[in-house]
């Protein structure tokens, strides 16, 4: 803003926040806008909008294919404006897929994996526990007009409002949706990799959260329907404790639903922090490589010359 905005906290008192900690808060606050904003499209779509009359029964979600743009959309928006918020304190990880592949490949300091793993999770919890507060009626009026298999009275159905389960021509098995995972987290940090590369055509004008955006939306929409595309262990962990805590019990954990899917927390773990080491070496491997090779090419000083030829506009 043009205007000087006087702190909140007296100077002295801040001192501790301007480095990990004040780091770490701003993952939190970021990841908890991710959450607040893709959770919460999540229970409009499942619960609300079928709730309030809006859908064509109270129980209809996904009533055609293109209903799931309001999901892919919504989330894009979400990382959107959870990188817009954290961006400028902590670079804006919100995921621990994207730690720790920007700490394998872009030298981010390992000391501070950890601690931002804490927060991106905590803070995933907190946006989960602020959906459910804002929409626990909706959430309960769905569960207990919809028949079928429950848990502690809640359905699979509100479940996947907070966290993620495998399609059922998956059959149970764990290849698919691990692949599934690895597969949709490769693509999301090799395209990150290349929004913020600048020896590439990176994006300028602080439009770079608007594009990774896009790249979440282009996931949910070619790869969303297998495995729900966490492709962020915090995203899926953190919610999960909450609907865990709130009753939703053995889906949640060990996330099992009899006859479809047995134990499956783990895969939207490790499948991405995978997938993102994956997707960053691929990306310099095939382009980060060549842009620095020939970057450095342009610094070598012609036959004869102690240092390149420079131009007038150049000098």
């Amino acid at each position: 803003m043009a205007v000087d905005i006087p702190p909140l906290v007296k100077t002295s008192r801040l001192r501790s926040r301007g480095g990990l900690l004040g780091e770490c808060l701003a993952e939190f606050l970021g990841t908890f806008v991710l959450i607040a904003f893709g959770c919460g499209v999540g229970a409009m779509a499942v619960a609300a909008l079928p709730g309030s009359g809006r859908a064509a029964t109270p129980t209809t979600i996904f009533l055609a294919a293109g209903d799931w743009l309001l999901i892919t959309w919504g989330w894009a928006l979400a990382v959107v404006f959870g990188v817009y918020v954290a961006g400028g304190v902590s670079g804006a990880h919100i995921n621990p897929a994207v730690t720790l592949a920007m700490a394998v490949r872009r030298g981010f300091p390992w000391a501070k994996v950890l601690p931002y793993w804490f927060a991106q999770v905590v803070g995933a919890l907190t946006g989960a526990a602020l959906v459910y507060l804002v929409y626990h009626n909706a959430i309960d009026a769905y569960d207990s007009t919809v028949t079928g298999p429950k848990v502690n009275g809640h359905t699979n159905a509100t479940f996947s409002i907070f966290a993620t389960f495998p399609a059922p021509y998956f059959h149970g098995g764990i290849w698919g949706p691990l692949i599934d995972q690895i597969v949709g987290t490769a693509f999301l940090l090799m395209l990150i990799a290349a929004v913020l590369d600048l020896r590439n055509q990176a994006v300028k004008a602080n439009l770079a959260p608007l594009v990774v955006g896009f790249v979440v939306a282009a996931i949910g929409m070619s790869y969303g329907a297998n495995a729900g595309y966490a492709i962020n262990p915090a995203r899926d962990f953190g919610p999960r404790l909450l609907t865990y805590a709130a009753g939703w019990g053995s889906l949640a954990f060990p996330g099992s639903v009899s006859g479809s899917f047995s134990a499956y927390w783990w895969i939207p773990i490790v499948g991405p922090l995978v997938g993102g080491v994956i997707g960053i070496v691929v990306y310099d491997l095939f382009i980060g490589d060549v842009l620095l090779l020939r970057s450095e090419l342009a610094r070598l000083p012609e036959p004869g010359r102690a240092s390149p030829v420079r131009t007038s506009d150049e000098e």
